[in-house]
């Protein structure tokens, strides 16, 4: 007798996404109805073409009803995705005999007739074809055909049981054009997944999938992003870290600067996150791709996602600062991508920071910077969860992150659009401030969880050397605030002696 798990697995199917089946809890249960609903264009039909594809590779039979779009309009979606869908029989039910030249609302007359005629074609077809697979393409038309809803719910219960009696395992689309608050269609399907599409004031549309219901099986609740492109559509499902654990080695790892250590307590904690802070062109990026050069030349791999500057620019200014980038680029040892937050969801940016954990194995992550990330986002509070998801997932897979965050304002008052003060495990704030004439830089480390950290400020410059850090400021006050004021003769890192002069 075989075991329940091997019962639940031998009635679930792929519905030929791998990820969505992941949301699914491992797929669709069989020879049961379900309801895939969403306004037009929201991806309705390239999914259930991708159920019946999945179908045809398991040498199952697939059979599309369509009282709404033309087979030849099926063919032309297929061929933008590249599919060929002779292995699945394509049925219309409105054809040219059914059009009444005299209606001027709708090639379909809503009579009794019409509905009878309409429920036994889709009998024949299937008592003829014997599917394993089918796709009813739309209910809305249904709706039309029956008038009123007490019909409607009749025709659908009968569908459900005739469909369920033949071990046909339905998908049935809806395009949402009643009522948005009528659930009938909820209350009879076995499962429900929405899908949404929404329009940006700049930017890309995005779309986004919910599981509304699924009897029997626990899945994966919440919104989840997903994109339509050439061969299909492509689901990030909502990361949980709770899910995901490794063991690795708790040590203090070097940032490559000595005196930079020194200030950290050590340097940073294998698994766990640090917040560079700081104003536009004071050293944060600088700093970090020290940081990840290091981490390379210790044997890791690094990936740096780069929302604000320009691969090549980023590049170039690391190059003229000492630290040549394109050999560990060559090896694959680093990689850098330039995202455009314009036309990039969290989701699909959550799974590409995964497949570089999970796949590449990358060990060291700068995000750069977290001020285009947001934008990216609906609102502050979504980034919070998002952000903290996203690092709790990081620091048990043993990940060293780097965060950038861009303030504003020079000297003086900076703000930052958001604060992650309290999810960074180390927090290094970067300063202009006024000395001797000049515009000069400061670094302090103002929290660390893991390690005993300095308080002090220190003087810190970028040159052809790279980064360089100082001494403590001792004789200065109010440098943090940009304002310094000199109270002894502690030498700044400038201070160099001058030709001619004693």
């Amino acid at each position: 007798m075989a075991s329940n798990d091997q019962v639940k697995s031998d009635d679930r199917i792929s519905i030929g996404i791998t990820d969505l089946d992941n949301i699914l809890g491992g797929g669709l249960t069989r020879h049961r109805a379900y309801l895939l609903e969403g306004t037009p264009g929201s991806g309705k039909t390239t999914i259930a073409l991708q159920f019946l594809l999945e179908g045809a590779r398991r040498r199952e039979r697939g059979l599309y009803i369509t009282l709404s779009e033309t087979a030849a309009e099926l063919r032309e979606v297929a061929r933008s995705h590249d599919w060929d869908l002779d292995a699945i029989e394509l049925f219309e039910l409105v054809s040219g005999d059914h059009l009444d030249p005299q209606a001027e609302q709708s090639i379909l007359e809503p009579s009794e007739v019409e509905l009878g005629e309409t429920i036994q074609g889709v009998m024949e077809c299937v008592d003829r074809l014997t599917p394993t697979r089918v796709v009813f393409d739309s209910l809305s038309e249904m709706r039309l055909l029956a008038q009123n809803s007490l019909r409607y719910r009749r025709q659908i219960l009968a569908l459900k049981q005739y469909f369920s009696l033949r071990k046909c395992t339905v998908l049935m689309l809806d395009d949402r054009s009643s009522d948005p608050g009528d659930l009938q269609l909820h209350s009879i399907a076995h499962g429900v997944i929405t899908l949404e599409q929404t329009a940006q004031d700049y930017g890309t549309e995005r779309r986004r999938l919910r599981v509304v219901k699924m009897r029997g099986v626990k899945y994966r609740g919440g919104f989840h992003d997903f994109v339509i492109e050439t061969g299909g559509v492509q689901v990030f499902p909502r990361l949980i870290a709770a899910e995901h654990h490794s063991s690795f080695t708790e040590e203090l790892l070097s940032t490559g600067l000595d005196r930079l250590d020194r200030m950290l307590g050590g340097g940073i904690s294998a698994g766990t996150n640090a917040l560079f802070s700081g104003p536009s062109g004071v050293g944060k990026t600088s700093t970090a791709v020290r940081c990840g050069l290091t981490a390379i030349e210790r044997g890791e791999k690094a990936a740096y996602f780069l929302f604000d500057e320009g691969r090549a620019t980023m590049l170039a200014r690391a190059r003229s600062m000492g630290m040549d980038l394109q050999p560990h680029l060559d090896s694959g040892a680093l990689r850098v991508s330039q995202i455009d937050p314009a036309e990039l969801s969290p989701g699909e940016f959550a799974s590409w920071v995964r497949a570089a954990v999970e796949t590449d194995g990358v060990k060291f992550i700068v995000i750069d910077s977290l001020n285009a990330f947001l934008q990216a986002m609906p609102g502050e509070k979504y980034l919070l969860l998002q952000m903290h998801e996203m690092l709790s997932y990081l620091n048990q897979q043993g990940v060293i992150t780097i965060l950038i965050l861009g303030q504003h304002g020079i000297i003086g008052d900076v703000r930052a659009d958001v604060d992650l003060s309290y999810l960074s495990d180390a927090i290094l704030m970067f300063r202009y401030f006024e000395a001797q004439g000049e515009m000069l830089k400061a670094v302090s480390v103002a929290k660390s969880r893991t390690t005993a950290h300095e308080s002090t400020i220190r003087e810190f410059r970028l040159g052809r050397s790279g980064v360089v850090i100082g001494e403590p400021l001792k004789d200065f006050e109010g440098v943090m605030s940009g304002l310094a004021n000199y109270r002894g003769a502690t030498p700044l890192l400038a201070s160099e002696p001058v030709a001619g002069e004693a």
